[in-house]
């Protein structure tokens, strides 16, 4: 047997407190749903109530028809159910006229009913200009856009690179060992295609040049594993939100730490999932509201650890759950939310 079947049934006999709704309704800011313009949205609200999840927002919007596909859909169907945000083409950067087209297009995407903007870890990764240079994250020619989302007052919910470890060598003290096993593509280095550092500082770089734009920290901005760090960044970028889609072990694991950050930032957190696995919101459910101790994540590959509940109080779960995505997100029928 080696260790990634190896799967030990522990035999701590605990409290345990297995959740499958939330305490509270609650708006899920981190979600991808492609289709959205042509599927049966009835089918997705009803595995949404068994979550007491409110409002899903969808992060995969696009742009153009495909977006107004999704909003009209919503429209006629749940329109008090979604939200969606709309994505750039990056297509094209660097010609004559492609900020003015980017920005003319967002703003289209607005009217049409997108109440945020998406930016994918491509931007960082792999969007190249029309000279086949890689486009970093602050890129001037990016700044219109930047601009217009705080003008136009729609957050900026961005992903930048991936966990720091997927950058370090695949050996054994590597903690991202077997995820990094057994999704072989996932690996990185410092050239490929520049190091991890320089792609995290050229995001921050944007938030701070842009502070009357709103920008949603994605996956904790990959500092969950070092949260004096992120609280120094929360410091020094007041317009920074963030979420913690797909890092919620990493708060498990270090459950008193994990709680004083949230009672610290309990005003600029936001709940976020990420992929679209009813089943294992339970986990979240669970760190967020529960004191239980010693308890699995859902993918053993992304977390081989145990966690522990940070019982967060009443008033930190509503502001996590909804009202901090209340303030930031247009569009959210406020009404259908407690006090």
């Amino acid at each position: 047997m080696d260790f990634e079947k190896y799967d030990p049934v522990s035999t701590l006999k605990v409290p345990e407190h297995i959740l499958t709704r939330a305490k509270y309704p609650f708006i899920d800011v981190h979600n991808h749903q492609w289709n959205m313009g042509s599927q049966d949205l009835g089918a997705l609200v009803k595995e949404m109530d068994a979550l007491h999840m409110q409002v899903m927002v969808n992060l995969s919007g696009s742009n153009g028809s495909q977006l107004k596909k999704m909003t009209d859909n919503i429209r006629e169907h749940a329109p008090k159910r979604f939200i969606v945000f709309a994505n750039i083409d990056f297509d094209g950067i660097g010609q004559q006229g492609w900020t003015n087209k980017a920005v003319q297009q967002l703003e289209q995407d607005v009217k049409n009913g997108a109440n945020g903007l998406k930016i994918f870890k491509t931007l960082g990764l792999s969007v190249k200009d029309n000279s086949g240079k890689r486009v970093p994250i602050d890129d001037p020619r990016l700044d219109a856009i930047w601009d217009k989302c705080g003008e136009l007052k729609i957050p900026v919910l961005i992903h930048a690179a991936d966990p720091a470890p997927f950058w370090e060598p695949m050996d054994e003290k590597n903690e991202r060992w077997l995820e990094l096993a057994s999704h072989p593509g996932r690996q990185r280095g410092p050239k490929d295609p520049a190091p991890w550092e320089q792609i995290i500082e050229e995001q921050h770089r944007m938030f701070k040049k842009h502070p009357q734009t709103t920008f949603i920290n994605a996956h904790f901005g990959w500092y969950a594993n070092d949260l004096a760090k992120l609280a120094a960044l929360m410091e020094e970028i007041p317009n920074m939100y963030v979420e913690f889609g797909a890092v919620i072990a990493e708060l498990g694991r270090q459950p008193i730490m994990a709680r004083a950050f949230f009672e610290k930032y309990q005003d600029r957190i936001l709940f976020g999932k990420d992929s679209w696995v009813p089943s294992e919101y339970a986990t979240y459910f669970r760190v967020l509201e529960t004191a239980d101790e010693y308890f699995p994540y859902h993918k053993k590959y992304h977390a081989f650890w145990r966690m522990y509940g940070m019982q967060l109080p009443d008033g930190i779960l509503k502001k996590i759950y909804y009202k901090n995505a209340l303030k930031i997100i247009p569009g959210i029928d406020k009404s259908v939310f407690p006090d």
